[in-house]
Order: C-alpha cells, then structure tokens, then sequence
C-alpha cells in the first residue's frame, strides 16, 4: 500500500502513527502537548499539514507544518469582526468570538492555496492564501434565519462537515449542527438552504421538516459522483442523489441508527461506512461492544464488523471526524477509527477487520491522512 501517515488530533496534542515494515501501526510521534487539537488537515495539493487548537483562556491557534510536523508556524486563526453595538444584530444572542474550529477543507488543484475553516460558532471562514489571512463569509453570517440555529449538544451551533466539489471549487455543501444543510455556487458570497427530507424528531410536529433547524451530525460526499451525498443526522441515516437537494432515510445499520460519523467511499456512491452508538442519551457503543458498520448497496443493508474491536465494556464514542479513509485507490481500502476513550486501530480491508494502534491515547477529536512521498 503506498505510504501514509495517519494523524489523530486529541486532547493532549497531536499524534501521528505510520505503518512499520513488520506491518503493525504504531505511534511515531506528539505535537503540541497537553493542548488541545480540535482538528487537522494535510492538504493533499501541497502536502502542508494545519493544526487547529483551542486553548481556552489564550483562544483558538493555528499551526502549519511543511515538513511533515518536523517544524511548525503560527498562522493567523479565523476570527469574527466586533459585534455591531446597533442595528439588527446588536441583540444577537450567539457570540463574535471563535470558541473553535470544527472543520477544515481544502480546494482542488486550480484553486491552490484556497482552505475553508468551520467554525463554532457556526461561522464559515476562507482563506486564498493557505491560511495567511481568513475572510469570514458574511452573507453566511449576517442570514437571518441563522437567528433560529440551536447549539445540540454544545451552547451554541457548530459549522462541522465542509465538502467542496471536485467539479467546481466554487461549490461547496456544509452541514451544521444544529442548522441544517447549506451549500454555495460562487465561493462563499451567497449560500442557499438545502436538505428537504431530513427529520427532526426533537422538534414539535410542526417544525419537524424544516431545514434550517436539523441536526445533521456529519455529511460526506463520493467524489466520483458528487451528487450522492450522506447524511448522519440525529435522527438517523440519510441519503441524497441531487447534491443534497432531497433526501431520503435508510434502514437503520443496526437496532439504532445513531451516531456521529459517515463516510463516503470516493470511488464507489453505492458504499458508505458509520460507526453506530446507543442513542443520544447513552453515547457509547451498542451493548457496549465497538463496531463499523458498512453498505455496499446505496444503505439498502449494511454489513457489521467488529473483528479487532473491543467486544466486552467497551464504552467508547466515534465523534464526527474520528473515522476517515486513507488517500488510495482500489475496492480494498483504509481506514482509521479512534474514540473519545483514546482507542485508535485501522484497517486495510474496508472495515471488515481492524488493527490495535492504541488504547490508552487522549480523546480523539479527529483523524486524518497525509499521503506519503
């Protein structure tokens, strides 16, 4: 398999892990530590590596690497303009200030240097010069129906999942939690309200049905055809054909259908991956035993794996970017899973087993790839 490196931000810093020449994962080194690292991306046009964190009292801070995390620069991190003291937003009750960054994309190749930041609050950012300077997307921002977004389960709404186009840079769909599905044609500069079909149960009746208040967990989008796109919501598993326009429920992978992850499979628009937990009250792995479960026929049914997986008391929680797809090619692929009790393991045969890295790191936040030389 070609040469990766598999990054795992955490609450105490960055980890990476590499496959070793006897074939076993392990952890090859730790940044930032005791920070942190809210979540990490490896631009696959440059090979430059970012780091968000969040530092509480000293605020959100930005990292960039170009030698692979041999060294790293702070960069400048999104952040809001001053409130406005007058004027419709003098009362908005959601505050200008980034408590962190949730999500990180990068552009295609006609568009280099170009980086979209999501942030909580749920405010998107763009930078045109691999994060030197951000801009803040105010017409996202200043919409006035983001004055009826709710936080779930954190005080205030997150902008989380970013997927750009392949066939357009300009185009990208974002998903918020809890504000629905969004996506933009030109850049940034305008953005429309999507996702007819999705159900917030939580909801009064009446209100059950509109876009603009579904928590949807994470999206993904198959990059060979990137009108299919997959939607883990709170209320179950979803599925679009029309870029998000409309979407429609699948049977549930197992005896619920909640979680946090969903991933697309890049090549294939009929398979997708989700790591399936106990409801919104419980958050922990069914009857306590870890799976990933996978569908092959666009979410008709779903395969269960769990060999390698903790079986017996194991509570662990997959959230929104805890599992994540090696850059390959090929029906057998790699993956990377890590939890929120400092489990990591991957597997290269699509899911079906996995491979301890280690059981003992901080909770992940998030895991990514980095291409190899």
């Amino acid at each position: 398999m070609p040469s990766t490196t598999l990054l795992l931000a955490s609450r105490k810093g960055l980890f990476t892990a590499n496959r070793s020449s006897a074939g076993a994962w392990q952890i090859t080194s730790h940044h930032f530590h005791g920070e942190p690292v809210t979540q990490v991306l490896a631009d696959p046009r440059d090979g430059a590596w970012y780091a968000a964190l969040r530092l509480g009292h000293y605020g959100v801070k930005m990292k960039k690497s170009t030698d692979c995390g041999a060294t790293w620069t702070e960069i400048p991190a999104p952040a809001f303009p001053k409130k406005p003291e007058q004027g419709p937003w003098a009362d908005d009750e959601t505050p200008w200030t980034v408590d962190l960054v949730w999500s990180l994309a990068a552009s295609g190749a006609s568009r280099r240097g170009e980086l979209w930041a999501g942030c909580m609050p749920a405010g998107m950012f763009r930078s045109t010069d691999a994060g030197a300077s951000w801009q803040l997307c105010e017409s996202f921002w200043l919409d006035e129906r983001r004055k009826a977004w709710m936080g779930g389960g954190n005080d205030h709404p997150g902008l989380h999942s970013i997927c750009v186009d392949p066939r357009d840079d300009r185009r990208a769909t974002i998903a918020i939690s809890c504000g629905g599905v969004w996506r933009t044609n030109d850049g940034g500069a305008s953005w429309q309200l999507i996702g007819n079909g999705l159900d917030a149960q939580y909801m009064p009746t009446e209100l059950a049905a509109d876009p603009n208040v579904q928590d949807v967990h994470s999206i993904s989008v198959c990059a060979a055809q990137p009108d299919v796109l997959w939607a883990q919501h709170h209320c179950g598993v979803y599925r679009s054909t029309d870029g998000g326009e409309n979407f429609t429920r699948l049977p549930a992978p197992m005896q619920g259908d909640f979680g946090f992850v969903i991933v697309a499979d890049p090549a294939n628009p009929l398979r997708a991956w989700v790591a399936p937990a106990l409801s919104d009250m419980h958050r922990y792995a069914i009857d306590g035993a870890m799976c990933v479960a996978r569908t092959d026929d666009g979410g008709k049914t779903w395969q269960v794996f769990r060999k390698g997986l903790p079986q017996t008391h194991a509570y662990h929680l997959v959230y929104r970017h805890g599992l994540a797809l090696a850059p390959t090619t090929g029906d057998s692929r790699t993956l990377a899973i890590a939890s929120t009790t400092g489990g990591a393991w991957v597997s290269e045969d699509a899911g079906e087993s996995w491979m301890a890295i280690d059981a003992a790191l901080p909770p992940v936040a998030a895991v990514g790839w980095a291409a190899g030389e």
